[in-house]
């Protein structure tokens, strides 16, 4: 059993175990902190040095903190702020071994803890399982984070949903999941032609259609909350994504706490 709240505060006055936060969800910048009481981690950075350390303190975690950083693939609004990140904060970055030789260090030489795709990790007390997934990188991955029988789900940048990325989220307590493109919306938007067929391909990105779709066949009854990520600017509305999302949880009769994770500041804290 656990407590989901939504401030730093617990108010049952049970001791805090796991702490997430996506500090930016988008395609500027995607971040996403999680903590236990031993362990500091970012999936993910997409965001600059300056803008990573100002969100953890708006949320009362010191960056210095930080034990080490996890990447889910090489494109730059996951690791635009990677290399000074790691320089600045001295710390381990896992990547996936077909990723590494991707990233410009900057004439750094990181503290490289390089996995192969589908590996489980073991930082401090999580465990994280790494899953491929379908997207137009080189090596893309999402994670399952276990720590303290919580389990927290990171599902973004992939065309569609493969039968072991629903194997992998089964039993999640917390899922970010890509919500991007309204298919209306995308079709008629200012992106070109060979941009709009890329987005929609099966390794694009998972349209508000095909995230419903997801949560009327298989998301997981048992999970406390929903977070919505990188949604597009320019491609989707955030209460587009809302109501469809919302809808399919309410034809599965689940009362599921829905969050859409915003690109411009930190969504809220969840501490079970």
């Amino acid at each position: 059993m656990f407590l989901l709240a939504f401030d730093k505060k617990v108010k049952s006055g049970r001791p805090t175990i796991v702490r997430i936060c996506a500090l930016a969800s988008g395609s500027s910048g995607n971040s996403t902190f999680v903590a236990t009481e031993r362990t500091r981690l970012l999936v993910d950075a997409g965001l600059s040095y300056k803008d990573t350390c100002n969100r953890l303190l708006s949320i009362g975690e010191d960056p210095l903190r930080l034990d080490a950083i996890i990447i889910t693939h090489e494109h730059s609004d996951h690791v635009g702020g990677l290399p000074r990140l790691a320089k600045k904060l001295n710390i381990p970055v896992y990547m996936t071994r077909l990723t590494a030789p991707l990233i410009d260090w900057l004439g750094y030489t990181p503290k490289l803890e390089p996995f192969q795709a589908g590996a489980t990790l073991s930082i401090g007390d999580i465990e994280i399982d790494s899953f491929t997934i379908p997207h137009d990188a080189r090596d893309p991955v999402g994670f399952c984070l276990r720590a303290q029988g919580i389990k927290f789900g990171v599902a973004t940048d992939l065309g569609y949903v493969t039968d072991s990325i629903r194997f992998h989220l089964r039993g999640a307590n917390l899922l970010l999941l890509e919500s991007n493109h309204d298919i209306e919306m995308l079709k008629v938007g200012p992106y070109p032609w060979p941009v709009k067929q890329r987005v929609m391909s099966r390794v694009g990105h998972l349209s508000n259609e095909a995230t419903c779709d997801f949560i009327l066949r298989d998301f997981e009854s048992g999970a406390s909350a929903l977070i919505l990520g990188h949604l597009s600017e320019h491609n989707n509305h955030p209460e587009i994504a809302r109501i469809g999302a919302s809808q399919a949880l309410e034809q599965r009769g689940l009362a599921t706490r829905l969050v859409i994770a915003q690109q411009k500041q930190p969504s809220e804290v969840f501490t079970f």
